[in-house]
């Protein structure tokens, strides 16, 4: 079936997704309470939208699509108040966070869900191990020149999204020593990594896509775990990379920046994205996600070494133009603080050492989704 048209939306609108934890508040592990609170949450009016994902400790909230920073941040204000209060409901936690730090995949149960029992049929193990959390924002664009052209541009600035998301440290009981472990379950699947290089719609389906259709490898862009993959369906681009933050304010404030990053990049004042590119790609993203704001990524037009902080801090200011015309400065000052300050994968890390247990650090991630942000 050949690839839809690239629908046509309002330039730089945008939407956020989160995948969110829920846990069993007696010994904090998780717990396949999602269908329970689904059916708990239609009987209730709910901003936005939720959704169960692939295994049952999991669901999924999509945004509305916005304009602006302020309305986004609200909305997924009472998006997280309607959600802690079903939780209370049913006796279980909500929590952000990249992976839960001691869940086993074994565990774990397939959502009744055609799509995802075929899944769990094609990529067996790595079907359940897929419970990790992660925030996508999409980004409108005018047609699919465009979006391609930001997909391709925007690699340069993953890395940011890597650290400043990073929330996954603790793996299967274990301390990663990665800041973003979550992206590793990512890379097992074979149609991860980053989107084929062509800068022109028409190319990427009439030859790219139609190649892949005919391998029967893919039926759709369902298929791709790209770090950024166009949607034309919606008339966006979908960035894939970030961990769910262990807060609302933070999600809101990454889907800002990237917002004014796209505005940035649209004015096409930067030297356009080439192949070559992504001779620096997989390292940059490995230093981001095993070091963070302290990793060290290499520019792919300079090959400059960059500590990621410092890069991150530079942008955020050569942005402050675009975020004062959309409204987002505010977003940008926060992301700005946590550069500083640290990355919640840290604070994570200062939770299960003060609790001395990885319980204690999940209880704490709880309270932050809820809003009680104690570092």
């Amino acid at each position: 079936m050949p690839l839809d048209a690239f629908t046509s939306s309002t330039p730089l609108t945008f939407g956020v997704e989160l995948e969110l934890q829920l846990v069993n508040l007696s010994d904090f592990n998780l717990t396949a309470a999602s269908p329970d609170l689904m059916h708990l949450l239609e009987r209730k009016p709910f901003p936005g939208n939720v959704t169960p994902e692939i295994t049952e400790s999991m669901i999924e909230i999509n945004s509305s699509v916005h304009t602006a920073y302020g309305p986004l941040l609200a909305e997924l204000t009472e998006i997280r108040d309607t959600l802690v209060a079903a939780g209370d409901t049913l006796n279980i936690g909500i929590a952000g966070g990249g992976t839960h730090p001691f869940q086993h995949w074994s565990d774990q149960r397939i959502s009744a869900k055609p799509r995802y029992e075929y899944l769990s049929q094609l990529y067996g193990y790595l079907a359940k191990q897929f419970t990790v959390f992660g925030q996508h924002v999409h980004i409108g664009c005018a047609n699919g020149d465009d979006a391609m052209y930001l997909l391709h541009a925007l690699n340069r600035y993953l890395p940011h999204f890597i650290a400043l998301s990073a929330s996954s440290p603790f793996v299967q009981g274990h301390d990663s020593l990665f800041e973003s472990a979550r992206l590793n379950s990512v890379f097992a699947f074979p149609m991860s990594g980053r989107a084929p290089f062509t800068l022109s719609w028409q190319e990427f389906t009439d030859v790219y896509f139609a190649k892949m259709e005919r391998t029967n490898i893919i039926k759709s862009m369902k298929d791709f775990y790209w770090d950024l993959r166009p949607k034309p369906e919606f008339g966006t681009i979908e960035l894939r990379v970030c961990d769910t933050p262990l807060t609302v304010e933070r999600a809101a404030a990454l889907a800002a920046y990237l917002q004014a990053l796209c505005r940035h990049l649209l004015e096409r004042k930067d030297e356009a994205p080439a192949e070559d590119d992504y001779l620096v790609y997989n390292y940059n993203r490995f230093q981001a996600c095993r070091f963070g704001l302290d990793g060290s990524i290499t520019h792919p037009k300079t090959y400059d070494s960059i500590v990621i902080r410092d890069d991150i801090l530079a942008t955020l200011e050569r942005m402050l133009p675009h975020a004062e015309a959309l409204g987002c400065r505010q977003a940008l000052q926060h992301l700005a603080a946590a550069a500083r300050g640290g990355s919640d994968a840290a604070i994570l890390r200062r939770h299960a050492e003060r609790e001395g247990s990885v319980e204690g650090m999940v209880n704490a991630a709880i309270g932050h989704f809820r809003g009680d942000h104690v570092a």
